[in-house]
């Protein structure tokens, strides 16, 4: 069992020791999707009046998104919650109504809070400073920078403007651009589109791969006219027109598929196991995780949810466009696959929990393109490589590539998260698989996303 200290009321557990488990089974309803309720948050304050939010996450990422948008004057309350999820109401001036801040904008961990601001900041007439701690201050911002002042605003950043703090002074209105992302990134992508808002015309931006859809969705469910059109094998374009109000809604956020991610591998890797994930997000731009598992041979049922359902209401897909399901995944014998760069994009957080499941998987799995996962809380690729290789699985990382052999029996041992919550969280999944006992160093970081993994990961232990 893990030793839960930190989830206690005690000073953070420097390491938990998580013990295999001989069976799991159980039902598990996840916190909210973390890049919607991101939105959610962030659209709420440029839409005049009150909008209320139901079921986002409560992790401390999503927290530092509603103090920023606090700080640039929307009312925001918490008028629910349970633990892993809160229900907030926001209400706000709209954005010709804010304004620039007392003091620093402290984004904590979070890079979506940090790039998403920026757009958003980029076509106001304020001046703010956006901040973090020390690991989002090692998180490149160039690639936010370069678009946004193309399209007059004027940003100014650490270290020949590619690290935070990031100072954002912004005009009205700004120039309409066309521009194409040279990496895949959601966050680019959004926060060029959210500067676009304010923009005189329409803006565009061009993705070699697609990558998540939501900023779109939620915005088309508000009013925003955005359109978006398939370019190349994988790519799109996606426009926006500017000068378009931001509409108050009540939304209720689906459960993360990111979060999913992790009890997918859990049942599909442990020799004895059936879980049930309750409401689940299953967007196309989001559910590569549960194709790549598929692929991979792992049994997962989906029963998608209605409107509604007997005996409680259904998660209703009207008020963001995202469709929902409850999945079931049972034990599997999982096969080797080849994950392609476009594969990467689209699963980007969900590489570590596959890169486990590729250590139960037989023959040589590879996975190409995964450079941007150096730059996430933590070198992800090195994590990854160390954390598995400590438990005797057969990573090998080349430049932005790695390749896992497996089946491998996984034999508990040390491992370090590097305060990565992502990682955190595999290397405890990896605990319930492993002969012995695991250590997960620097556990606390789970409380980013997902506070409350730990008692979970318990609760399902039959």
């Amino acid at each position: 069992m893990p030793r839960l200290a930190n989830l206690a009321g005690d000073a953070p557990a420097a390491s938990i020791i998580v013990l295999p488990a001989d069976r799991l089974r159980g039902e598990l309803r996840l916190p909210g999707d973390k890049s919607i309720s991101h939105r959610a948050l962030m659209l709420a304050l440029l839409a005049e009046g009150e909008s209320r939010i139901e079921g986002a996450g409560d992790g401390a990422d999503i927290r530092s998104t509603a103090a920023v948008a606090a700080a640039l004057g929307a009312t925001v309350s918490r008028v629910g919650g349970d633990g892993s999820n809160v229900d907030y109401l926001i209400s706000s001036p709209g954005d010709a109504g804010l304004r620039s801040p007392a003091a620093v904008l402290d984004c904590g961990n979070s890079g979506t809070s940090l790039r998403l601001f920026a757009g958003i900041l980029a076509g106001l007439p304020l001046t703010a400073v956006l901040d973090g701690d020390a690991s989002l201050r090692r998180r490149p911002v160039a690639r936010i920078i370069e678009p946004l002042r193309a399209m007059g605003a004027t940003l100014e950043a650490h270290d020949h403007d590619s690290l935070p703090p990031v100072t954002v002074i912004g005009r009205r209105p700004l120039r309409p651009i066309d521009w194409a992302t040279p990496v895949p990134s959601a966050q680019v992508k959004s926060a060029i589109l959210l500067a676009g808002l304010r923009a005189d015309g329409t803006t565009r931006v061009r993705e070699r791969v697609a990558t998540r859809d939501h900023s779109e969705r939620m915005l088309r469910a508000r009013g925003v006219a955005v359109r978006s059109f398939p370019e190349g094998a994988a790519g799109a374009v996606i426009e926006i027109d500017g000068g378009t109000a931001v509409q108050a809604m009540d939304e209720r956020v689906p459960g993360d598929p990111s979060a999913a991610a992790f009890w997918l591998v859990a049942a599909a890797a442990h020799p004895d196991a059936e879980l049930v994930i309750r409401r689940a997000g299953v967007n196309p731009t989001r559910r590569a995780v549960i194709d790549l598992l598929a692929r991979m041979g792992a049994q997962i049922e989906e029963r998608p949810i209605g409107e509604e359902r007997e005996g409680e209401p259904g998660l209703s897909s009207d008020h963001v466009g995202e469709p929902v399901a409850d999945l079931i995944a049972r034990s599997s014998e999982l096969r080797a696959i080849d994950i392609g760069p476009a594969d990467v994009a689209a699963a980007i957080d969900e590489i570590p929990i596959l890169c486990l499941a590729a250590t139960q998987a037989r023959g040589r799995t590879t996975i190409r393109g995964a450079g941007e996962l150096r730059h996430k809380e933590s070198d992800r690729l090195a994590g990854i490589a160390a954390g598995l290789g400590a438990l005797g699985a057969q990573v090998e990382v080349d430049g932005d590539d790695l390749t896992i052999d497996g089946p491998v029996r996984l034999t508990g041992a040390p491992t370090d998260s590097l305060d990565d919550h992502r990682l955190a969280m595999t290397f405890a999944i990896a605990g319930l698989i492993a002969a012995g006992r695991t250590s997960v160093g620097h556990p606390a970081s789970v409380s980013i996303s997902y506070p409350a993994f730990f008692t979970d990961l318990e609760r399902i232990r039959a």
